[in-house]
């Protein structure tokens, strides 16, 4: 699977989220994300050690962000193949099992249609491909 559409990365990171990526990479330096399929802790993008969660023959893999991949499993890749997502931070705790989870800040996932759509409530937020 091409971790691009049309040109486009397929995952993107706003600074915010980078800035909590590096901040959890000094406690744990070999980590991974997994967009949820909206179970215990909704739709969040869950944050792992990489050692601790197995990647799955029915994940995509959908780009790196911070150096870091981000999974998705295939059912819901079937569903969101046409959206880039943005992976963010706001206030809150993340989900019970990520290592977002009691830093009073959590990862959000934003999106946009490839193709020039507007991103889904997120004005002015700046975003960097790494």
């Amino acid at each position: 699977m091409e971790t691009t559409l049309n040109g486009e990365l397929r995952v993107l990171a706003t600074d915010a989220a980078l800035d909590l990526i590096a901040e959890i990479k000094r406690d744990h330096p070999d980590i991974l994300f997994h967009q949820s399929g909206g179970c215990c802790d909704g739709s969040s993008p869950m944050c792992y050690p990489a050692n601790e969660f197995m990647i799955g023959d029915s994940d995509v893999k959908l780009g790196e962000i911070g150096g870091v991949p981000v999974y998705i499993i295939a059912s819901q890749f079937e569903a969101w193949k046409h959206t880039q997502l943005i992976i963010d931070v706001v206030p809150g705790r993340g989900g019970m099992f990520s290592l977002d989870n009691g830093r009073e800040k959590r990862f959000l996932t934003r999106s946009r249609l490839f193709g020039g759509g507007e991103a889904c409530a997120v004005p002015d937020v700046k975003v960097r491909a790494i």
